[in-house]
């Protein structure tokens, strides 16, 4: 584990697992990627881009080189119910995700452009994960996916991007903008 967060990760994964061999009970480990959508955490990078660009002049963000693979939460929740489904999946670890990467500097133009706005993008330092834990590409190897569940991603990102948006934008009273949310 690079990171606290992923060595807890690693360690429920692993606790599953251990379940499946020693007892048989039917697990497959499911690894979704980047999950986006309504109703996200206001601290996640997508709401954290929207609230700013909805309301601040500046777009504060940490560091804009990491590529990130990002799942609409529908297709997740679809990746969820085949894995479920499929006895093939069953004592596998499965990665849900596009297979597509964005770093954080083109996602974050990219909503301007959906927004139809202009402000420039930013790196603030106290924004920038330590560099030991930061993970510079993530993107996702679906094979087992397609292959054992029959899914893929059916959203594109623009679209997914677009419904995350206009719900933001319906309630924009659970965005904090002017402050870092950790």
């Amino acid at each position: 584990g690079q990171s606290p967060y992923s060595a807890s990760k690693i360690g429920a994964d692993k606790i599953a697992e251990s379940y499946f061999r020693s007892f048989g009970v039917p697990v497959a480990t499911i690894r979704p990627f980047n999950t986006y959508g309504p109703r996200q955490s206001a601290r996640a990078i997508i709401p954290t881009i929207i609230s700013q660009a909805l309301i601040e002049p500046v777009i504060k963000l940490g560091s804009l080189g990491p590529v990130r693979d990002l799942n609409f939460v529908k297709d997740i929740i679809q990746g969820f119910i085949k894995v479920a489904e499929s006895e093939n999946a069953i004592g596998e670890t499965i990665n849900i995700g596009s297979g597509q990467g964005i770093t954080i500097g083109e996602l974050a133009k990219l909503f301007l452009d959906l927004m139809s706005c202009s402000k420039p993008i930013v790196s603030e330092g106290e924004r920038v994960r330590p560099a030991k834990s930061e993970v510079l590409t993530l993107i996702c190897d679906n094979r087992k996916a397609r292959e054992l569940a029959g899914w893929q991603s059916q959203t594109p990102l623009e679209k997914g991007l677009e419904e995350t948006i206009a719900f933001i934008s319906r309630h924009q009273e659970r965005f904090k903008t002017d402050r870092y949310i950790l």
